[in-house]
């Protein structure tokens, strides 16, 4: 059961109205990610426009998504989990092996994607003051500094997105239920 209302087109605050038609137009559905943050307009309103930034990176979806798993997982998000699971499987095209290792904060398989999982998981540690051998290490997997802050916006993205959630304890919603995760720490999906 949700902590906070899970907000519709009708009953949400007037700014966040038009916001969520669209976002139900674009998706086939109401993530109920949306529905909660459409409790405070300018939160939906961020969530979308850094979205929508975020896409712009140089980063790959495949790599933007490692961030998102990689972050939702670190931050026992199982809502954000399972919302970016579904991406990275029909979207990104990642296999099934890379998943469940990003699902479970563990060795990806893939050297790159590894290499963004990793740094994504020491800027959250450190809080972006990573260590010396951390950013030689992402640049060494052929990374840039540009790439490196790409990261940063997604984690940045990630954690709007992972404390809503944990915060307003959401129900996942039915479409993303196959990508379901419980991790040890997945309050937001139960």
């Amino acid at each position: 059961m949700s902590r906070l209302p899970l907000r519709t087109p009708e009953d949400a605050p007037a700014d966040a109205q038009d916001l969520l038609i669209a976002a139900e137009k674009r998706n086939g559905y109401l993530p109920n990610l949306l529905r909660v943050l459409a409790n405070a307009p300018v939160a939906l309103e961020t969530y979308l426009t850094v979205s929508g930034i975020n896409a712009r990176s140089s980063l790959s979806l495949a790599e933007r998504e490692t961030v998102q798993i990689t972050a939702a997982a670190t931050h026992g998000c199982g809502f954000c989990v399972a919302g970016h699971t579904a991406i990275a499987i029909k979207q990104a095209g990642l296999d099934a092996a890379t998943v469940e290792a990003l699902r479970a904060l563990g060795h990806v398989p893939d050297d790159r994607l590894e290499a963004v999982a990793c740094f994504a998981k020491a800027v959250i540690a450190s809080r972006g003051r990573v260590e010396d051998a951390d950013l030689a290490a992402f640049h060494a997997a052929g990374f840039s500094d540009q790439a490196a802050l790409e990261v940063v916006l997604g984690v940045s993205l990630a954690t709007l997105c992972n404390f809503a959630n944990n915060l307003g304890a959401p129900p996942l919603n039915a479409q993303l239920e196959p990508y379901r995760w419980d991790g040890p720490n997945a309050a937001a999906a139960e």
